[in-house]
């Protein structure tokens, strides 16, 4: 189990401060990120035991009136180079 997780559901106006202090019943919260009007976020834990008792105690529990779905967050991608939206354009290359 990752330490890191992803909650959804969440009401859109749940702040950061609220969606830590949650978390941080079940153990110590590092990080907490909520995205701006999607209604969902994520919240890093210190260790994978933490992130495991929170996803088991919170995870369809309400938080500010939602019923909040709680899971292992899924690997970020890899972000390699990015070229905009010229196909692959390289400022090199000559017309």
């Amino acid at each position: 189990m990752g330490k890191r997780l992803y909650v959804g559901n969440l009401n859109y106006r749940t702040t950061e401060d609220v969606l830590g202090h949650t978390f941080a019943l079940y153990g110590n919260v590092m990080d907490v990120t909520v995205i701006e009007g999607k209604g969902f976020g994520f919240v890093e834990m210190e260790t994978d035991e933490d992130a495991a008792k929170a996803r088991e105690e919170l995870n369809g529990t309400e938080l500010e009136g939602r019923t909040i779905r709680v899971d292992e967050a899924r690997p970020r991608p890899e972000r390699g180079s990015r070229m905009g939206g010229f196909g692959g354009y390289d400022s090199r290359d000559r017309w």
